[in-house]
């Protein structure tokens, strides 16, 4: 399992699945942001029992700058790869009262399968509001989840 959130914070578009989205705000963060590929990537390192996110690149370290998630996220699949691993399928759900994550749905689960060598069908993402309530709720930013499921081979 992976979680990750990030406050809205200057101006727009947005990182969200590894393709931009148009949105008057942007998200804070330390990296590019982008909430889906970050829980994702904790998700698949998390699966693999190789830590997390903040271990592999770390935010006190300024190489990792404005970096394009995408990195993080064929960081992990290299390494579950290089243990002879098999990512079976990524599930991720932003939860958001905006942007509307229906009309780029396509284009992130395109962008993801790209970046993990997948097929499609292997990623699912999905969206849901907090129905006005917490920070997502009031529009304060957006949080996501996201689960893998790998297979390692004995002893790898």
């Amino acid at each position: 399992m992976g979680f990750d959130v990030h406050g809205f914070e200057g101006e727009g578009p947005i990182m969200l699945g590894g393709i931009q989205v148009p949105h008057p705000r942007g998200l804070g963060g330390h990296s590019d942001a982008d909430v889906v590929l970050h829980s994702i990537t904790d998700a698949l390192l998390g699966a693999a029992g190789l830590g997390d996110i903040g271990q592999h690149f770390p935010p006190s370290d300024p190489r990792w700058k404005g970096a394009s998630s995408d990195l993080f996220l064929s960081h992990a699949a290299r390494l579950i790869f290089e243990r002879s691993g098999i990512i079976d399928h990524v599930d991720c759900t932003v939860i958001a009262e905006e942007p509307k994550v229906g009309p780029h749905r396509s284009a992130m689960r395109e962008r993801i399968a790209a970046i993990l060598g997948l097929e499609i069908d292997q990623v699912s993402i999905k969206a849901t509001t907090t129905e006005g309530l917490g920070f997502t709720g009031r529009r304060e930013g957006i949080a996501a989840q996201a689960v893998a499921n790998i297979r390692l081979m004995p002893n790898a």
